[in-house]
């Protein structure tokens, strides 16, 4: 069904309202997918932060490409929607759960990664970053690491000297 041109503005002005808030954006292929599953993400994303919008991939195109995006729009394949958020990984993370638990039904085709256009593999690759507090928490054990070392040395040459005596 073709849609008027005030409605085309609208989904263009939404597009765009999107992409200047987000800092990622991820394109999803989903074939199928039932109206139940497309609540679900759109609920969980919105829990997080996120949003989850279904446009026609000429007014994707457009509004992408209008806002000079770095390298070049990846392919986009039948039915396509863009999840995006603030968040530099959450987007990309929130989609790839989906796409795990239903790999023939939705699937990351790319999309925007501080200002340059990703293909699939680069997208999946974020979505596989640890989150941010994870991320932390490695960063203090790596950091924690030589002290615990030294104290466990200490503590050895104490314990030494104590028998000895």
């Amino acid at each position: 069904m073709a849609i008027t041109k005030d409605k085309k503005v609208e989904i263009l002005g939404k597009l765009n309202e999107a992409i200047d808030k987000s800092n990622t954006m991820v394109f999803v292929n989903f074939h199928a997918l039932p109206v139940s599953l497309v609540t679900e993400i759109r609920k969980t994303l919105r829990e997080n932060g996120m949003g989850y919008f279904v446009a026609k991939k000429t007014l994707i195109k457009k509004a992408f490409t209008e806002k000079g995006f770095g390298g070049n729009l990846p392919e986009l394949p039948g039915e396509v929607a863009v999840a995006y958020g603030e968040d530099q990984v959450a987007p990309a993370k929130g989609i790839y759960d989906y796409q795990k638990k239903t790999p023939t039904l939705i699937k990351i085709i790319g999309g925007v990664f501080e200002g340059n256009f990703v293909d699939a593999q680069m997208m999946t690759s974020i979505a596989s970053i640890p989150s941010r507090d994870v991320l932390y928490g490695m960063f203090v054990n790596v950091i924690n690491s030589p002290i615990q070392g030294l104290v466990v040395a200490l503590d050895a040459i104490a314990k030494k000297q104590e028998l000895a005596a």
